[in-house]
């Protein structure tokens, strides 16, 4: 059984947020615009098909008549008209009788006309033959619509995703939102390829089938409507009490993608720390709540069918007594009342039809609204048209009174002013939390500034296209990314345009990362999955720095970069590093000071301000900040030495 958490998921409680379904259908009804001319022929198709299907049961009406007409006939003397015939029948106490026959088209004394019958039923033949081939051709208008239009959806949501800050996915569950750009997009091709059409056509064709009704009779017609209200109630109903249960199918669905792609990336640290029971547990709870919101959204839509089912059969019920005493009475023939019996059948079917699709076309409004949410989201400020660039790239960076949050009332930088020369290499050290790693972030851009600005050769980034700013900046992170690939196409990933073999193993020389690759079974053309497997975490962040070496940046910024690999690998790398900033800026981001003391400039930065700036030689004579971290970092390593 689920938890009370599970249960509370998928109960769909008063605070559970309902789905505005009118507008989200609207919109989803909106990404066909493009599909305009292919959404005409659809309809001109489906008209088509509808029509000539609702023309059938008349003809096959036309077709009874015939028959039954030809049998009363033929019984009957010769030579004698309609009337002469019904006048005597209604002299003998046949009045009944003659009411009834009063409404057929028969000739005394002659029988079935095979050639006249023949020649209607080919003719039906005709009709339902050519409305389905319609039919198929807008099928296949459908199809090709649905796909082009979840194809533009796919495009639209992978822009959007480049477009949105890094804050937003800083705040959400990766599987989550992978949840949103898979699960609910290939649900809305789902639900549109099963229900788009169809819907269509049970439309028009309720619309098609009134027409012939009130054209046969009116009455009957009447008839056929009373159940219509009943109907549509059944239908606003259950669609209520259905609709946010699917809203928390898909909701809970990217939760349980959200724990099932954190357990798959950290099944490691899951193991060690021997979590699997926790994750186990875990991932019952989601799958339960998952369970009884699908449940209840299916359940309360599935009820509809049957429902719908009892109504069609009731009018079927009224119809066929008030089409009854309409024939005993002469004011229909027998044909009608059959062909009417069909239309009140295709009536209700559509009706049924439209009913039981109500769980597809929510669920799919539903995805459409998580789509809809994500494509709505805030943007980053979008880049300046036509945006600047400084005239000589040097790596001059300068920091003029920058101020920096991450929420409205926590400031984390405050008034922050710093000078880079070009060439020097600046090394941020300080305790965790401090900002080290978000100045980096701001002069990336991946988080703007909120007072003061930064400079890069006398331009203001927030003026230069992100494209343009981050093309000049080499970046290796302490976190190492790899793709499913091969060595080599990870580490071109760092050049802007084609490299050649040569240059790409160049780059891994210059990262000490050569010998290590020649060792595997394909050197260079190793495939290795996006976890890096079959390579330690050390080569991986040899890897990504020969890939930051392969880009040729005027900027250099290296987060942690070497604390992956072991030291005599990080002496190697620290000389290579030496090599490549050469006229090159530096930021170097380091909790290990031994590591930095080459450093041109040190900043210390305690909560988000610097406290402390110099050479390593004169911040350890200050004995200030700096030198306390490093005595501490000091007497920790005698005491591990000890």
């Amino acid at each position: 059984m689920a938890g009370p958490a599970g249960r509370m998921m998928a109960g769909g409680g008063p605070d559970q947020r309902s789905m505005d379904f009118k507008n989200s259908g609207k919109r989803l009804l909106a990404q066909f615009k493009p599909e305009r001319i292919t959404m005409y022929g659809l309809l001109l198709a489906v008209v088509l098909s509808v029509g000539l299907s609702v023309v059938g049961p008349k003809i096959l009406g036309h077709a009874t008549d015939l028959i039954f007409s030809g049998i009363v006939g033929k019984d009957m003397e010769a030579g004698q008209t309609k009337a002469e015939v019904l006048a005597k029948m209604r002299e003998h106490g046949q009045g009944k009788m003659a009411d009834m026959l009063s409404g057929m088209d028969f000739t005394p004394g002659k029988g079935i006309d095979f050639n006249a019958v023949g020649e209607v039923l080919l003719l039906a033949l005709a009709i339902f033959v050519v409305a389905g081939l319609l039919m198929a051709i807008a099928t296949r208008l459908v199809n090709r619509a649905v796909n082009r239009t979840v194809y533009r959806m796919r495009e639209d949501m992978q822009a959007k995703l480049s477009r949105l800050p890094l804050s937003y996915f800083d705040k959400r569950q990766r599987g989550e939102v992978l949840s949103r750009a898979t699960n609910d997009i290939d649900n809305i091709g789902q639900t549109l390829q099963q229900s788009m059409g169809q819907l269509i056509n049970s439309l028009l064709t309720i619309i098609g089938v009134l027409v012939m009704m009130f054209w046969i009779s009116p009455l009957l017609a009447l008839v056929a409507l009373i159940t219509v209200p009943l109907s549509f109630l059944v239908a606003t109903r259950v669609g209520k009490r259905s609709q946010p249960h699917f809203v928390q199918q898909w909701k809970t669905t990217g939760k349980l993608n959200a724990h099932v792609e954190e357990m798959y990336t950290g099944h490691a640290l899951v193991k060690v720390f021997g979590r699997q029971d926790e994750s186990a547990r875990d991932f019952a709870e989601q799958n339960d709540a998952l369970y009884e919101a699908g449940f209840k959204a299916q359940f309360n839509s599935g009820v509809m069918q049957p429902l719908m089912f009892f109504i069609s059969n009731l009018n079927y019920v009224l119809v066929a007594v008030v089409g009854g005493l309409r024939v005993a009475s002469g004011s229909l023939s027998i044909g009608d009342v059959q062909a009417f019996i069909q239309y009140s059948r295709q009536f209700s079917m559509p009706l049924t039809q439209v009913a039981s699709m109500a769980n597809l076309v929510q669920s799919g409004v539903a995805s459409a609204e998580r789509i809809f949410e994500l494509l709505d989201a805030e943007e980053q400020e979008p880049d300046p048209m036509p945006g600047e660039r400084p005239a000589h790239l040097r790596g001059l960076v300068a920091l003029e009174n920058v101020s920096f949050r991450y929420e409205e009332d926590k400031p984390l930088i405050e008034d922050l002013s710093l000078t880079v020369e070009p060439g020097h290499t600046v090394a941020i050290v300080g305790p965790t939390g401090a900002g080290k790693t978000t100045l980096v972030n701001l002069l990336m851009r991946f988080y703007d500034v909120t007072g003061g600005r930064i400079t890069l050769d006398g331009v203001d980034i927030a003026k230069m296209s992100r494209d343009e700013l981050r093309s000049g900046i080499g970046m290796v992170l302490q976190d190492t990314w790899l793709f499913g690939g091969t060595i080599a196409e990870n580490i071109a990933y760092g050049a802007a345009k084609d490299v050649t073999r040569e240059e790409i193993e160049e780059a891994a020389r210059a990262a000490h990362a050569d010998r290590f690759i020649r060792t595997l079974p394909e050197g260079y053309d190793t495939v290795i999955d996006d976890e890096g497997t079959g390579v330690s975490a050390g080569e991986k962040q040899l890897i990504t720095i020969a890939r930051a070496f392969l880009s040729d940046p005027v900027i250099l910024v290296l987060d942690e970069a070497t604390s992956s690999v072991d030291t005599r690998t990080e002496v190697l790398i620290q000389k290579a590093m030496a090599r490549l900033a050469h006229g090159r800026t530096s930021f170097v981001i380091a909790h290990r000071l031994s590591t930095i003391r080459d450093a041109d400039t040190i900043l210390v930065m305690e909560n988000g301000s610097i406290v402390e700036q110099g050479t390593h030689s004169a911040l350890l004579e200050a004995g200030g900040a700096y030198a306390r971290l490093y005595k501490a970092q000091f007497a920790q390593a005698v005491a591990e030495v000890d």
